[in-house]
């Protein structure tokens, strides 16, 4: 028991010396303008390199993973069904499939489902 202590101990004071050097060396000193830009043959850019990135998009796909991962949970139900009672298999799905189309319904009533706005 106290060797296991003794090399949690370790270990967690080298991660945090590890994490802290990696802290303090990737610093930069300069930040420059000109190499932070990107490169048009020597001139200062027209516009904007970089384009905004839609929240909305963002939103969408976090919500499609979370309901794809959500899928992929309910899809091993219909294999546990000949292992299981009937009455505890039909309470646990409807209400996992009720829990889901609340779910839905608070997203499309927020309006997060919406692609436009």
């Amino acid at each position: 028991m106290n060797f296991i202590l003794i090399t949690s101990i370790i270990l967690i004071m080298i991660t945090t010396v590890i994490m802290m050097l990696a802290s303090i060396l990737s610093k930069k000193s300069i930040v420059d303008r000109e190499k932070s830009s990107p490169f048009e043959c020597g001139f200062d850019p027209f516009n904007k390199s970089r384009i905004p990135f839609s929240l909305r998009f963002f939103l969408i796909a976090v919500i499609f993973l979370i309901f794809d991962v959500e899928i992929a949970i309910l899809l091993p139900m219909i294999e546990s069904l000949p292992s299981s009672s009937i009455m505890s298999w039909s309470i646990t799905s409807i209400l996992f499939i009720v829990i889901l189309l609340v779910g839905l319904y608070h997203e499309w009533n927020q309006g997060a489902l919406e692609w436009s706005s």
